[in-house]
């Protein structure tokens, strides 16, 4: 079981605990640079490794100094270990976010149409597994294990403020579309070891991904659904980024969608806003942050 945390690590920390290996930069012939982590983040390291044999993904048990850089002179390769502990993931239990999920879920899905493509997905215990570990993304917003459940959950809650505040007269689309807007990031993303795009997510992305899901489960439910209904859902999945140079195949157009778009880009935003705070003392300017386009004064 892990004691020492990359957070806890100083100038003259004893080190005698182990690391998930992030990033490999270089051997010497003697010595590998590598980038070594936990779920609380990332240190550059010197493990001594005449035969190179340290992997991406290695969770490696080092003894060293910290001097500058973390000097390690002894490692050994550990087998058994719970990836939770060497990758970041969200702080808040993750059931008691997909329970919020699921009490809006109840609260609002009335019709056939939405009760039954919600269950499709929510019902899955395969896709719920995957759900709970997504990440939000690489380095964009929420990029931590749990990042995708919680940022569904704050974009299903802010659309349902939004249709009810501004009326919208398809309630029901609009809050499901938000609660399935990103399920192709359980397929964009490798998240059992460091993460990374997988070979489908490079190919394809998460909008592309997520669509070919619900055409699947509209196929499955066959005439449950009517068509003014999938086409609107699908508006809304393909039209969530926004704008044709954010990534999105097409701007939205109907009222739901921009509704979905809006939701997406507020929560995503607030997420990076609040790394940043975390990064930077009070009443202090930020580094400048190319996802918000500025620096912030925190």
């Amino acid at each position: 079981m892990k004691r020492l945390y990359v957070k806890d690590i100083k100038d003259g920390t004893k080190v005698n605990d182990s690391f998930m290996v992030m990033k490999k930069l270089d051997f010497d012939g003697e010595n590998v640079t590598v980038f070594l982590g936990d779920r609380t983040g990332e240190i550059k390291a010197l493990v001594c490794n005449k035969s190179n044999s340290i992997k991406v993904g290695d969770v490696i048990t080092i003894k060293g100094v910290k001097g500058g850089i973390l000097k390690a002179s002894e490692f050994k390769f550990e087998q058994n270990f719970k990836c939770d502990e060497y990758l970041p993931a969200i702080s808040r239990p993750i059931d008691e976010i997909i329970s919020e999920l699921e009490q809006i879920s109840e609260e609002e899905f009335k019709t056939l149409e939405t009760k039954s493509l919600n269950d499709y997905f929510f019902k899955n215990p395969e896709f719920v597994e995957k759900f709970k570990k997504g990440i939000g993304g690489l380095s964009q917003h929420h990029n931590y294990r749990g990042g995708l459940a919680e940022h569904t959950l704050n974009v299903t809650y802010l659309t349902k403020i939004l249709a009810y505040r501004y009326d919208c007269r398809f309630k029901e689309i609009a809050i499901l579309a938000a609660k399935l807007h990103d399920i192709g990031k359980i397929e964009e993303y490798e998240i059992e070891g460091p993460f990374k795009v997988s070979m489908r997510g490079e190919m394809e992305g998460h909008i592309v991904i997520g669509m070919n899901m619900i055409e699947e489960a509209f196929k499955a439910g066959k005439d449950i659904y009517s068509e003014d209904f999938k086409n609107r859902l699908r508006g809304c999945i393909v039209q969530h980024h926004g704008k044709v140079e954010y990534g999105s195949p097409k701007a939205p157009n109907t009222e739901e969608a921009y509704m979905v778009h809006y939701a997406d880009y507020v929560d995503a935003t607030m997420n990076k806003i609040g790394q940043i705070k975390d990064l930077t003392e009070p009443d202090n300017w930020s580094d400048y942050d190319r996802r918000i386009g500025t620096k912030l004064y925190v």
